[in-house]
């Protein structure tokens, strides 16, 4: 699970609902307010689905899913400690050794690419291949995003739509002045619901999204370069230097005393 996601969002809340307290705003406004919610959730969905297709609001699920539970992805580090053995083994025994590692491969991008090297094909085929699946996937990465993105945009406004309804209301009997001033303190509870989730949550989760999608990326630019790489049939030690490029100074510095503690471990 991704845990800072759920952090997030108890953060949230808490500073929404501390902060009103110590306002002395009445919390009870919250949650006995249920047009509130309708307006700004029911609201924000409805223009989602006449911004988008419906193709892409079926993946709302599956996109939720995946920011709760993103899909344990290959380190930099590991893809590079892996490339480092396939060229080992390809330099001793040839590129057709690696075959009987393709099924252990879990990802199925890195799986496809070992498949297409160990077939014959060659690199500025395999390379346009892998180059347009990165680029579909981002492209769907992008629209997953976008659509958090928008519904950022959408509830604020909304909030203002919920708040002149409520003053509407509230303005329709002025007899009772108390009641109307409970009335007008109600009314903008839409508006804080659609700035809290639209700059608490949406525009978060697009963000978040965003960054998932970059570091998915990265990891495959890697896994294409290495690919390309154990084709030529270059060393070890030059596939370490061409993949070591993807990786921050304080990755580097992290593989290399690994790489140093595996050294005197086996002297």
């Amino acid at each position: 699970m991704e845990i800072s996601t759920l952090i997030g969002i108890a953060l949230g809340l808490i500073a929404l609902v501390l902060g009103m307290f110590l306002k002395g705003a009445p919390i009870i406004n919250l949650v006995n307010n249920p047009a509130a919610y309708v307006i700004i959730l029911v609201g924000t969905l409805a223009s989602l689905f006449v911004a988008f297709p419906m193709s892409e609001m079926k993946r709302l699920p599956s996109i939720f899913k995946a920011l709760l539970f993103p899909k344990k992805m290959i380190s930099k580090e590991e893809v590079i400690t892996l490339f480092m053995e396939w060229a080992s083994i390809t330099r001793r025994e040839g590129l057709l050794a690696l075959e009987s590692k393709v099924e252990e491969i879990d990802d199925a991008f890195l799986r496809s690419g070992m498949r297409m090297i160990i077939d014959g094909n060659d690199q500025e085929f395999v390379s346009d291949v892998l180059a347009e699946d990165i680029a579909a996937t981002e492209e769907r990465h992008r629209a997953g995003a976008l659509v958090f993105s928008q519904a950022g945009m959408y509830a604020p406004t909304l909030g203002v739509l919920g708040a002149v309804i409520g003053l509407i209301a509230a303005l329709a009997d002025m007899s009772d002045m108390e009641k109307l001033s409970h009335a007008i303190a109600a009314a903008f509870i839409a508006t804080l619901l659609g700035i809290f989730t639209g700059y608490v949550l949406w525009h978060p989760i697009s963000n978040k999204l965003k960054r998932m999608s970059k570091r998915e990326m990265e990891v495959r630019l890697m896994m294409v370069e290495g690919l390309l790489s154990i084709q030529s049939g270059i060393s070890t030690i030059a596939i370490q230097q061409k993949l070591t490029v993807f990786l921050t100074p304080a990755e580097r510095a992290k593989l290399q005393a690994k790489e140093g503690g595996s050294g005197e471990q086996k002297e």
